[in-house]
C-alpha cells in the first residue's frame, strides 16, 4: 500500500500543470478577488463581514470538488484506456488498493491547498483563522472523502477517459451550484439550500466551522456515509479493462 501511494504521489507531481492548478488556483483566485476594493468592504448582506471573509469556505468547497471530480476520474479512466490497469491485473494487487492510493494522494493535495488558502487569506487580507479548527478538519476530511468517492464511482463506471471527464464535469457543476460557489447559498431556493447541506463537499459544514460553531454532526455523518457507500460501489464495480 505504501508503494502504491508513493508511486501515485510521484505521478501527481509529474503532472505539473494540473497538479499546480489544483493546489494553487484557490489561493490565486482569493488574491484576485481581494484585489477588488468593494469585496474588501464590510457589507450588511454578509452579516457585516467582507465578501472575501465569507467566500473562503466556497474556495475550500471548490478545491475538494475539483480534485475529487476533475482529477481522480480522469486519471483512473486514463489508466484503463492506456492499458495500465490491464497490466496491473496480472499482479496480486486488489483494485481497492489502487483506488485507496488515489484517495490518499489527492486528499493530501486538497489539504495542502486548503492550508495554503488559509495562510494567504490570513497573511494578505487579515481574514480570521477558522473559529473551529477541529470542525473544519472533520468537514474537509469527510467532505473530501465523499467527493472523491463519487469521483471513484465515475472512474469505475466510465467506458473511457473522455466519458469520465464529461460525467465528472456534470457532477462537478451541480456540486458547485449547491455548494454556493456560483451563487451565495442564501440566494438559492430553500429546498436547494436544504439539499446542499447534506451533499459533499459540505459547504455549510465548512462555513460553520470557519465562521463560528462546530458543524452539525448530522451533516458530517451523512457525508461519511456517502463516502463509505461510494467507495464500496467503486471497489465492487471497478474494471481493469
Amino acid at each position: 500500500m505504501l508503494k502504491i501511494v508513493e508511486i501515485e504521489a510521484r505521478l501527481f507531481l509529474r503532472d505539473r500543470l494540473n497538479s499546480l492548478f489544483a493546489v494553487l488556483f484557490p489561493s490565486l483566485l482569493l488574491l484576485l478577488l481581494g484585489a477588488v476594493p468593494v469585496l474588501r468592504t464590510p457589507d450588511d448582506v454578509f452579516g457585516g463581514q467582507r465578501f472575501i471573509d465569507t467566500y473562503v469556505s466556497a474556495l475550500i468547497v471548490f478545491t475538494l470538488a475539483f480534485i475529487g471530480l476533475q482529477r481522480v476520474p480522469t486519471v483512473v479512466a486514463t489508466y484503463r484506456e492506456k492499458g495500465v490497469l490491464r497490466r496491473l491485473a496480472t499482479t496480486p494487487m486488489h483494485p481497492a488498493r489502487l483506488l485507496a492510493g488515489q484517495m490518499i494522494v489527492n486528499l493530501v493535495a486538497a489539504v495542502v491547498s486548503v492550508l495554503l488558502t488559509v495562510f494567504v487569506g490570513f497573511a494578505v487580507f487579515g481574514i480570521d483563522l477558522p473559529h473551529h479548527p477541529l470542525g473544519l478538519a472533520l468537514a474537509v476530511l469527510l467532505g473530501g472523502a465523499g467527493t472523491f468517492g463519487l469521483g471513484l464511482v465515475i472512474a469505475a463506471l466510465a467506458p473511457n477517459a473522455r466519458a469520465a471527464g464529461g460525467w465528472a464535469t456534470a457532477v462537478f457543476m451541480l456540486l458547485m451550484f449547491f455548494g454556493g460557489v456560483y451563487l451565495p447559498r442564501f440566494l438559492l431556493p430553500s429546498v436547494f439550500e436544504t439539499i446542499s447541506v447534506f451533499l459533499p463537499p459540505g459547504s455549510l459544514a465548512v462555513q460553520e466551522a470557519w465562521l463560528g460553531t462546530a458543524p452539525d454532526w448530522r451533516h458530517l455523518l451523512v457525508m461519511g456515509v456517502i463516502s463509505l457507500v461510494a467507495g464500496t460501489v467503486a471497489a465492487k464495480t471497478f474494471r481493469w479493462e
